[in-house]
This record gives C-alpha cells, sequence and structure tokens, in this order.
C-alpha cells in the first residue's frame, strides 16, 4: 500500500478504537497517522525512509522490506517502549493501532508480510490488492468512509443509516 492509504487506515482505525474506548480523538488519530508509517522505515523510499534516510537504509540493509518491521515481534517490542514510555493513552494505543492497521494493510497485497518473523512465511490475506492499483483506490475510499462515519458519530452527528 502506498504512504496515503497507510495515513488513512491509521486514522480510520485509531478514531474507530477511540470511539469504542474512551480515548481522545484527536490525539489518537495523530498517533494512528504517525503509526501507520513506522513499519515502512525499512523502506528507503517511502515517505517515513526519505524523513530518517540512514535509519531507514540501515534497517533495510540488516532486515530488508516488509520483514522486522511488518512483524508481529516489532509490535510487541514497539508495544513494551510505548507503555513504558509514553505516559499518554491516547498517544501510545493510538501509534500501536496505526502500526497495526498497517500490518493488515500489507498483509492485503500481493506480497503479503512476514510477520513471524524470523520465520520465513508469507502472511497474506485471502483478498488482496497490488499497490497502486484500482483495488488500493477502492480500500483508501473505504478507509476514508470509516473515518468520516466515526468522525461524524464522535463529534455527535447524527448517520441516518
Amino acid at each position: 500500500m502506498t504512504g496515503k492509504t497507510h495515513i488513512m487506515g491509521g486514522i480510520a482505525a485509531s478514531t474507530a478504537v477511540a470511539y469504542y474506548y474512551g480515548f481522545d480523538p484527536v490525539t489518537m488519530a495523530a498517533a494512528g497517522s504517525a503509526g501507520a508509517l513506522i513499519p515502512d522505515l525499512c523502506h528507503t523510499k517511502s515517505k517515513i525512509g526519505r524523513k530518517f534516510p540512514l535509519l531507514s537504509a540501515l534497517i533495510s540493509s540488516v532486515f530488508g522490506h516488509r520483514t522486522f518491521t511488518h512483524s508481529l515481534l516489532f509490535l510487541l517490542i514497539i508495544y513494551f517502549l510505548a507503555t513504558t514510555y509514553i505516559p499518554n493513552d491516547s498517544l501510545s494505543i493510538g501509534l500501536l493501532v496505526g502500526i497495526a492497521s498497517h500490518l493488515i494493510l500489507d498483509a492485503g497485497t500481493v506480497n503479503g508480510i512476514k510477520f513471524l518473523f524470523p520465520a520465513s512465511i508469507k502472511v497474506r490475506l485471502p483478498f488482496y490488492v497490488k499497490t497502486g492499483s484500482a483495488g488500493e483506490q477502492v480500500v483508501l475510499a473505504a478507509l476514508t468512509v470509516v473515518t468520516c462515519y466515526y468522525i461524524a458519530v464522535i463529534c455527535g452527528i447524527s448517520i441516518p443509516f
């Protein structure tokens, strides 16, 4: 998936979690959008990889793309760090939700992810799209609708369906 789809996925997931669990939706959405970009540190041409080129090149050369930073192990390490060092629950949970949304979205691509890294097993959802394709645009549109729905509900706007 492209950066914009990951950002929208992070926002959609974090606003939904904020609604259901009572977290601050603005902080959750901001943290979710940031978290949704973090796993692509392993890709030097990604939005976040271009912002941190040395770190990105290091991670890419050591692990490759869609391995360690797209794994359950990475998510657990970030969970430990976030819950230990970030005192704001909306911020730490939003970050984790954003990362989780990234993993789910990339598991929905042709190449999948190595979710059980260091095992070399690739995980791919049964329904998947090619990155940058019309199918991804449909996913992006659906995530935008989900985001709008939860923002409206959080703001108290009545939805007629």
